[in-house]
């Protein structure tokens, strides 16, 4: 049985399991409700609940039931199933009934959960994990480029973490990146190093004291010098990692770089065009989201004061920002 040959009202509540996503479920209790395919009565029929231990017999059955098309789980079980696949993420490009907007849910989880770790220790083990999962990612949205929107509806406007400003800075800096009229073509290749740029760009940041990340009044001027040498320390763990391409670097050292030099670490104004891109992504993303020292703006009123701020920020950056929220081409979840 193909996928063509299921019912629309089945097709609408069930996902019709492909092998490569029953064969990553326990083999003998997989962890949700498994129903199979009536052809007699043209209907579902549960064959077995979640927790259930398998017989060797019903593994085989299930595995001949599956390569037929006939094993279905419930699209109730949604939140059960993106858990786990979150987990093992290249399964979202084998599994051809999730929904756009469910992949985007879930590589958004598999990626916060992964930077998150990369945040506690930016190792080289912890980061191949990181660095697989975003590839998978990647690979999506370069099969479709207009996916993004779906990554950009779900940038974070909650509480600041580093992890949720990453990803922020990562669909919103590969929407514009991708959408910037050039006469240089877009490759995979520097699709893919704009993405391990922009998800590490402020990775300096987590070798910061905490105390200072949380403190809600002014900080004090010793506690300040601290903050300006981060885009270096950054740039160290990424060269520590191998990762010196001009992308990851540009990202790094200068996304705290102003036009007029009034920036941070080097006060340049001699700034990189992707450079100049990930300061407008990144301070839009510290605009919008709460921080316990300022209260956070809507996406339109950060856009807004970024675009009328020339003398620090690209204009043209800015200003393709705040249009496409405006004309409503990218809008955000509340």
């Amino acid at each position: 049985m193909s996928k063509a040959d299921v019912p629309e009202n089945i097709s609408e509540e069930y996902y019709q399991i492909s092998m490569p996503i029953l064969s990553s479920f326990p083999k003998y209790r997989p962890p949700l409700d498994l129903f199979r395919f009536n052809e007699k009565i043209c209907n579902l029929v549960p064959y077995s609940q979640k927790g259930d231990r398998l017989s060797n017999d019903q593994v085989e059955e299930i595995h001949a039931l599956c390569d037929e098309g006939n094993i279905f789980v419930s699209r109730t079980d949604h939140p059960i199933y993106s858990q786990h696949i979150i987990k093992q993420l290249d399964l979202v490009l084998v599994d051809q009934n999730l929904k756009e907007g469910e992949v985007a849910d879930i590589c958004v989880k598999a990626l916060e959960m992964r930077m998150n770790d990369f945040i506690e220790q930016p190792v080289k083990p912890v980061y191949d994990l990181l660095y697989t999962d975003l590839m998978v990612a990647t690979e999506y949205l370069w099969n479709d480029l207009h996916r993004l929107k779906l990554f950009v509806r779900r940038v974070s406007l909650g509480d600041f973490t580093l992890a949720r400003h990453s990803l922020n800075c990562l669909w919103l800096g590969l929407w514009l990146w991708a959408n910037r009229k050039t006469e240089e073509k877009l490759t995979r290749k520097t699709f893919d190093r704009a993405a391990v740029a922009l998800l590490l760009h402020d990775i300096g940041m987590s070798k910061l004291p905490s105390f200072i990340l949380k403190k809600t009044t002014t900080l004090k001027p010793e506690e300040w010098e601290k903050i300006p040498h981060h885009p270096l320390i950054g740039y160290k763990i990424l060269h520590k990692l191998d990762i010196t391409f001009d992308e990851a670097k540009q990202a790094t050292l200068e996304h705290h770089e102003r036009l007029d030099g009034s920036g941070y670490p080097q006060k340049s104004k001699n700034i990189s065009t992707f450079g100049q891109m990930v300061a407008v992504v990144d301070s839009f993303s510290a605009m919008i989201q709460k921080r316990s020292h300022a209260t956070p703006k809507t996406p339109e009123e950060a856009a807004r004061e970024l675009s009328a701020d020339k003398s620090h920020y690209d204009l043209y950056f800015s200003g393709q920002l705040l249009s496409a929220i405006v004309m409503g081409q990218i809008n955000f979840k509340h």
